[in-house]
């Protein structure tokens, strides 16, 4: 199901056939070191976690974590298209809301795959979240949590609106919790 569009992407619910990205972008070393092994090492496992987080939190809380996808390009881009190798409806991550028992208030979350980064992919999706959970989920504050040392993310939260809160202790680890009023 299709829960928003931008200029250059669609966000739509995580499904079982998205079984085989979900198990390559959490298997990324990237993700593993800024937002943690999710222990997924199979398909199958994959998905199972679709079912239990993502499906799960669409049914419990009303939003979740969103499939990225690059927009199907106009036909006049056709010569761009096949000289970038990137087909009509590519994932290329995730972006949405998490609501933790941690948290007082949802928090926004987002993870590209390696080569899609740098091209405003992760800003065009959480600006995009943002005004969704402000406009249609009536959200009023959204909360971010960051790695210590995951300055990149932190620099787009801000990018978006977000203020760096305090450091907070989750059990597990520290984190950097950001916050936005909107």
């Amino acid at each position: 199901m299709k829960i928003l569009e931008t200029e250059r992407l669609i966000l739509r619910e995580v499904i079982g056939n998205d079984a085989e990205f979900v198990l390559d972008l959490l298997n990324q070393p990237s993700f593993i070191q800024f937002i943690g092994d999710r222990g997924v090492r199979t398909v199958e496992q994959a998905r199972e976690y679709i079912k239990t987080r993502f499906t799960k939190s669409y049914h419990d809380n009303g939003f979740g974590l969103y499939l990225v996808e690059l927009k199907q390009q106009a036909d006049n881009d056709r010569c761009t298209l096949l000289n970038s190798r990137v087909s009509a409806r590519t994932p290329v991550g995730l972006c949405g809301f998490v609501k933790r028992d941690t948290l007082p208030d949802p928090d926004i979350g987002f993870a590209l795959l390696p080569q899609y980064e740098k091209n405003g992919y992760g800003f065009e999706s959480a600006l995009a979240v943002m005004q969704y959970g402000k406009n249609t989920l009536h959200l009023q504050r959204i909360l971010a949590i960051t790695s210590l040392d995951n300055e990149s993310s932190g620099k787009l939260l801000e990018k978006i609106g977000f203020a760096f809160d305090r450091d907070v202790d989750i059990g597990t680890e520290v984190l950097k919790l950001f916050s936005c009023e909107i």
